[in-house]
Protein backbone atom coordinates (compact mmCIF):
# COMPACT_ATOMS: atom_id res chain seq x y z
CA UNK A 1 0.00 0.00 0.00
CA UNK A 2 2.94 2.39 1.09
CA UNK A 3 4.62 1.72 -2.33
CA UNK A 4 1.23 2.32 -3.86
CA UNK A 5 1.08 5.88 -1.94
CA UNK A 6 4.58 6.27 -3.38
CA UNK A 7 3.60 6.12 -6.92
CA UNK A 8 0.55 8.13 -7.10
CA UNK A 9 2.90 11.12 -5.08
CA UNK A 10 5.04 10.87 -8.42
CA UNK A 11 2.05 10.65 -10.59
CA UNK A 12 0.70 14.06 -8.87
CA UNK A 13 4.50 15.63 -9.06
CA UNK A 14 4.11 14.69 -12.71
CA UNK A 15 1.23 16.41 -13.03
CA UNK A 16 2.18 19.34 -10.79
CA UNK A 17 5.12 19.76 -13.39
CA UNK A 18 3.37 19.58 -16.59
CA UNK A 19 1.37 22.47 -15.31
CA UNK A 20 4.00 24.59 -14.37
CA UNK A 21 5.68 23.75 -17.40
CA UNK A 22 2.32 24.23 -19.43
CA UNK A 23 2.45 27.86 -17.37
CA UNK A 24 6.01 28.80 -18.53
CA UNK A 25 5.26 27.92 -22.20
CA UNK A 26 2.29 29.48 -21.94
CA UNK A 27 3.67 32.87 -20.36
CA UNK A 28 6.94 32.73 -22.50
CA UNK A 29 4.67 33.06 -26.04
CA UNK A 30 2.88 36.00 -23.90
CA UNK A 31 5.53 37.54 -23.91
CA UNK A 32 7.38 36.52 -26.68
CA UNK A 33 4.08 38.01 -28.67
CA UNK A 34 4.04 41.25 -26.72
CA UNK A 35 7.21 42.98 -26.49
CA UNK A 36 8.97 42.01 -29.44
CA UNK A 37 8.97 44.49 -32.33
CA UNK A 38 8.54 43.97 -35.51
CA UNK A 39 11.55 43.68 -37.71
CA UNK A 40 12.70 42.72 -41.50
CA UNK A 41 13.75 39.28 -41.81
CA UNK A 42 17.17 38.96 -44.26
CA UNK A 43 16.58 38.69 -47.80
CA UNK A 44 12.73 39.00 -47.45
CA UNK A 45 11.15 41.44 -49.45
CA UNK A 46 8.13 41.68 -47.74
CA UNK A 47 8.20 45.31 -45.79
CA UNK A 48 7.55 46.32 -42.14
CA UNK A 49 4.16 48.29 -42.06
CA UNK A 50 3.71 47.66 -38.16
CA UNK A 51 5.77 50.00 -35.27
CA UNK A 52 5.37 49.36 -31.92
CA UNK A 53 5.96 52.08 -29.32
CA UNK A 54 9.32 51.53 -27.88
CA UNK A 55 7.61 51.41 -24.54
CA UNK A 56 5.85 48.56 -25.89
CA UNK A 57 8.90 46.25 -26.56
CA UNK A 58 11.87 45.53 -24.95
CA UNK A 59 15.62 46.65 -26.66
CA UNK A 60 17.11 43.78 -28.74
CA UNK A 61 19.58 43.31 -26.14
CA UNK A 62 17.34 42.34 -23.31
CA UNK A 63 15.18 41.00 -25.25
CA UNK A 64 17.88 38.71 -26.33
CA UNK A 65 18.50 37.96 -22.78
CA UNK A 66 15.14 37.25 -21.41
CA UNK A 67 14.76 34.86 -24.52
CA UNK A 68 17.29 32.62 -23.36
CA UNK A 69 16.13 32.87 -19.58
CA UNK A 70 12.86 31.46 -20.40
CA UNK A 71 14.71 29.13 -22.84
CA UNK A 72 16.20 27.78 -20.09
CA UNK A 73 13.40 27.78 -17.92
CA UNK A 74 11.42 25.58 -20.25
CA UNK A 75 14.64 22.94 -20.71
CA UNK A 76 14.85 22.82 -16.82
CA UNK A 77 11.31 22.16 -16.18
CA UNK A 78 11.06 20.01 -19.28
CA UNK A 79 14.14 17.82 -17.83
CA UNK A 80 12.41 17.57 -14.46
CA UNK A 81 9.31 16.28 -16.18
CA UNK A 82 11.72 13.42 -18.29
CA UNK A 83 13.44 12.38 -14.82
CA UNK A 84 9.90 12.01 -13.50
CA UNK A 85 8.55 9.83 -16.00
CA UNK A 86 11.22 7.62 -16.00
CA UNK A 87 11.42 7.66 -12.16
CA UNK A 88 7.25 5.73 -12.88
CA UNK A 89 6.94 2.67 -12.13
CA UNK A 90 6.74 -0.34 -15.37
CA UNK A 91 2.93 -1.05 -15.84
CA UNK A 92 1.86 -4.22 -14.40
CA UNK A 93 1.21 -6.97 -16.87
CA UNK A 94 -2.36 -7.71 -17.27
CA UNK A 95 -2.21 -11.07 -16.10
CA UNK A 96 -0.68 -10.08 -12.50
CA UNK A 97 -3.23 -7.38 -12.32
CA UNK A 98 -6.35 -9.62 -13.36
CA UNK A 99 -4.86 -11.84 -10.43
CA UNK A 100 -4.70 -9.00 -7.84
CA UNK A 101 -8.65 -7.47 -8.99
CA UNK A 102 -9.78 -11.16 -8.19
CA UNK A 103 -7.86 -11.53 -5.38
CA UNK A 104 -9.79 -8.05 -4.23
CA UNK A 105 -12.98 -9.33 -5.50
CA UNK A 106 -12.95 -12.99 -3.26
CA UNK A 107 -11.91 -10.44 -0.41
CA UNK A 108 -14.55 -7.93 -0.88
CA UNK A 109 -17.36 -10.88 -1.26
CA UNK A 110 -16.04 -12.65 1.75
CA UNK A 111 -16.39 -8.77 3.69
CA UNK A 112 -19.65 -8.25 2.32
CA UNK A 113 -20.85 -11.96 3.37
CA UNK A 114 -18.96 -11.29 6.74
CA UNK A 115 -20.79 -8.03 7.18
CA UNK A 116 -24.31 -9.81 5.95
CA UNK A 117 -23.87 -12.30 9.12
CA UNK A 118 -23.19 -9.51 11.57
CA UNK A 119 -26.18 -7.31 10.49
CA UNK A 120 -28.17 -10.85 10.92
CA UNK A 121 -26.54 -11.10 14.35
CA UNK A 122 -27.43 -7.56 15.26
CA UNK A 123 -31.15 -7.96 14.19
CA UNK A 124 -31.14 -11.17 16.86
CA UNK A 125 -29.62 -9.66 19.62
CA UNK A 126 -31.90 -6.98 19.02
CA UNK A 127 -34.69 -8.93 19.49
CA UNK A 128 -33.81 -11.07 22.07
CA UNK A 129 -33.05 -7.71 23.78
CA UNK A 130 -36.48 -6.22 23.13
CA UNK A 131 -38.10 -9.49 24.59
CA UNK A 132 -36.25 -9.19 27.66
CA UNK A 133 -37.07 -5.94 28.00
CA UNK A 134 -40.98 -6.55 26.86
CA UNK A 135 -41.13 -9.10 29.85
CA UNK A 136 -39.66 -7.00 31.93
CA UNK A 137 -41.38 -3.93 32.21
CA UNK A 138 -44.89 -6.39 32.07
CA UNK A 139 -43.56 -7.85 35.27
CA UNK A 140 -43.01 -3.99 36.57
CA UNK A 141 -46.19 -3.10 35.70
CA UNK A 142 -48.33 -6.43 36.92
CA UNK A 143 -46.05 -6.02 40.26
CA UNK A 144 -47.06 -2.58 40.38
CA UNK A 145 -50.60 -3.25 39.75
CA UNK A 146 -50.49 -6.14 42.47
CA UNK A 147 -49.40 -3.67 45.11
CA UNK A 148 -51.50 -0.99 44.37
CA UNK A 149 -54.51 -3.54 44.75
CA UNK A 150 -52.88 -4.58 48.27
CA UNK A 151 -52.82 -0.92 49.56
Amino acid sequence: MLQELSHMDRITQLQDEIQQLLTIMANTVGYLTSRANFVQLTGSEIPITKQRNPEKYDEPDVFEANKKELVTDLIVKAKQVEYLIQSLPEPEPEAEQEKRLKALDEEMTLANEEYIQAVARSKDLHAQISTVLRLMLEETDSGLAGSAKTR
